[in-house]
This record gives structure tokens, sequence and C-alpha cells, in this order.
């Protein structure tokens, strides 16, 4: 069958401005929706429909086929259904084909996986359904309702609440996902109609955003379900020498455990490993230069660099700037850069970089904007590891 995902994502947001590509866990928001997607194994294409350049930019970026929505179908008022619609027509006009099965996506849940997507495909076909939304089951939630001045329960009797195992069972639209045939759109202007499925998910992916204390919250659940998955860490990761013009390393945390040592006078010390210095001298061999960039002003920083023979930037309150700076004087193409890097300070030079690399202990949004995750944490051999992996 085919089967396509449309994601909805217009540029205009009251509660989060740019919300669709505010950073989430590493990566813009949008995104997380387009890979989980891609990786289903169900979708045979992603399109994204945007009223927003950036957004049609982004959605490139990461796989999608982005569709120019007019103007008039990216205001509040306007229904996601006709977003659809007008999306579904585009498709259709530039396959000259009609979908068997469409998937809605919506960029505000990023608590969802490509298993998600293909089961929700599999049991509208199962159940024979024209149209399916994901759910979760409330199992113990008591629901009032306000009639005429008065409360009442809406899914129980307060005088006789019973067990909770006794009541029906509530099913929450959560959201996440849509299934639908394009006949049902078409006919009910709606994204459910004729026979209707429901596919089960655990209510902590029901959580979307639409404001910023909701970012925070589905942060934890992604950063902690979610994440590993999309971290590329497995020990035969390896890079083309022949590909790579500079490799730049962050300082603390890369060549240190990102502690330090303060001595009685207030002066600073580092522990760092020999076993990087063997990694700086072997990567010499390949004639690869290599330089630190490093936003720390200790006198230690330079004094570890001269032992290792390695130009340093210190103080660069900016890394990508100053990476930029550096690559056009000195003729090189960030597209041919290894970066190495741990901190959040790191995230948007290691986003214009062909190589970014983290550490096994780099924070979470790092990790999943790095290319590979060293098996080694900072301090511990991490410039060791990566000449292991430069293939000649």
């Amino acid at each position: 069958m085919d089967v396509i995902a449309i994601i909805p994502a217009r540029g205009g947001s009251k509660g989060i401005p740019g919300k669709n590509l505010i950073d989430f866990c590493g990566k813009p928001l949008l995104a997380w929706s387009i890979l989980q997607a891609r990786e289903a194994k169900t979708i045979s294409q992603v399109y994204v429909s945007s009223d927003d350049a950036e957004i049609q930019v982004t959605a490139a970026r990461f796989g999608a086929v982005p569709i120019t929505r007019p103007p008039e179908l990216a205001t509040d008022t306007a229904s996601s259904e006709e977003a659809l619609g007008h999306a579904l027509t585009e498709i259709e006009k530039s396959t000259e084909a009609t979908p068997d099965l469409v998937v809605f996506l919506q960029a505000t849940s990023p608590l969802r996986e490509p298993e998600d997507i293909d089961g929700a495909v599999a049991k509208l076909l199962e159940t024979q359904a024209d149209s399916l939304f994901s759910m979760a089951i409330m199992e113990d939630f008591c629901l009032w309702t306000q009639q005429g001045g008065s409360l009442r329960g809406l899914n129980f009797d307060p005088a006789n609440r019973g067990r909770r195992q006794e009541r029906e069972p509530l099913y929450l639209e959560n959201g996440s996902i849509y299934v639908f045939r394009p006949q049902i759109l078409r006919r009910e202007h709606n994204r459910l109609g004729g026979k209707i499925a429901m596919f089960a998910m655990p209510f902590w992916k029901s959580l979307e955003i639409d404001t910023l204390e909701d970012v925070e919250v589905c942060a934890y659940y992604f950063e902690k379900n979610l994440l590993p998955r999309w971290v590329k860490h497995n020990a035969d990761w390896t890079i083309p020498a022949h590909r790579v013009d500079l490799i730049v390393y962050d300082f603390d945390g890369v060549m240190t455990d990102n502690r330090v040592i303060v001595n009685q006078d207030g002066t600073e010390a580092i522990v760092a490993n020999r076993a990087d210095g063997l990694g700086v001298d072997r990567l010499r061999a390949l004639n690869i230069p290599q330089i630190i960039l490093s936003t720390e002003t200790n006198p230690v920083v330079k004094a570890r660099a001269a032992k290792l023979g390695l130009e340093v930037m210190a103080g660069c309150h900016d890394k990508k700037s100053s990476l930029i700076t550096y690559c056009q004087q000195k003729g090189y193409d960030p597209a041919r850069v290894v970066y190495v890097g741990n901190d959040l300070n790191d995230l948007e030079v290691m986003k214009i970089v062909g190589f970014p690399v983290a550490p096994a202990d780099a924070y979470p949004e790092v990790k999943s904007v790095a290319r590979v995750v060293t098996r080694a944490k900072g301090g511990e051999g991490v410039i060791k590891e990566l000449a292991e992996r430069l293939m000649k």
C-alpha cells in the first residue's frame, strides 16, 4: 500500500512564537515528527505543509517534501482539515496518484515512536476501518460536569463511587496520530469518519506542547524514554580521513572530565589523559590540522595545548562565529570539519559542521545532534578513540 505522512506546520503561533522550530532536545521540534515518520516501515513519503519559508527549509533538511500552504489556510481560524485537503491535492498533482492511506502527525506531539505509527496503520487495516485516532485509556479519572448550576458526575455516581475496575473506561484522543483513507477527508471534510478505530498509547505519550511549561515536561519524557534510540552510539563507527579538512576540540568535558582542581592559592589545575596525547599524534600523522576551541580563559588550556603542539583559540564566547571566521581565513569547508563537543555552548557550532562528535557523557541535546557518540567519556580517551576511528 502507498501510505504517506502529512505534517501541517504553520509559521504563526500565539502561545510560543516560532513553536514548530524551537529547539527541542537538540533538534527543531518539527524535525522529530519527520524523523519518526521516515523511520516508520509503513510510510513511503513524508510531507510538511507550511506557509513559512524557514519551516520548509527545515523540512527538506530532515528529509521531508515541503508543500507551500496558501496564506488563507495558515490563519488562526483555518482548520487542520483544510490544510490536509490542500496538501493532499498538491501531492496528487505532483505524483499523479492518490495514496491509499494518509497518516496525519502533529508536530507539537513529539512523544511518539516509529513503531506507534506502524502500529496505528496496522490497527486500521486489521479492523478494516476508514479512519483512526491514537488515544490513551483514562483508567482512574473521576470527571465532573456542570448542568443547570449543579455539579454531577460524568463517568461515575458520586453517591456510589464503586471500584475503579467497575467503571467504564474513557478514551482520550491524544492528537498524536491520525490515519484516514483520502476519500473520508474528501467526503466528510474531517480527519475522522466512516468506521473509526482507536490505537492505544501510554498516557505519557499524550502530552503535547502548547506552552513553555509543556516543553520542559515533554523534554523530560523524551530524554528519558525516546532520545536514546536516536543517539548514534555504536562500536563500529568510522569517519573517512580523506573527507576531513580540520579537527576541532572543545577543551573542558572532552580533554578533561569537566572537573577542576582548585589549589590553596586559587590557581586551577585539570587532569589530562595521556592517551589523548597519543591520539593527537596519530591524527597529526594523517596530516589533518587540529585546534582547540574553548570559552575557557584559564592558562591551563594554553599550557595543555602547547604540550600537545596544538593551536588554541581560547576565550571564544561565540564558538559558531569563531569557527566560521577561522574556516574562511584558512579556506576550510565546515562540511569537512570534525567538531568534538560536550556542552550546551557547543550545540550551535556542532550543527554547522559535517562531522559533529560527542563524548559518552555529553548533554543529551548535544548527543542528539552528534553523528556519532564515543564510547569514552570526557577525559577518558575521547581523542584516542577518534584517532582509532578515522579511516585512511
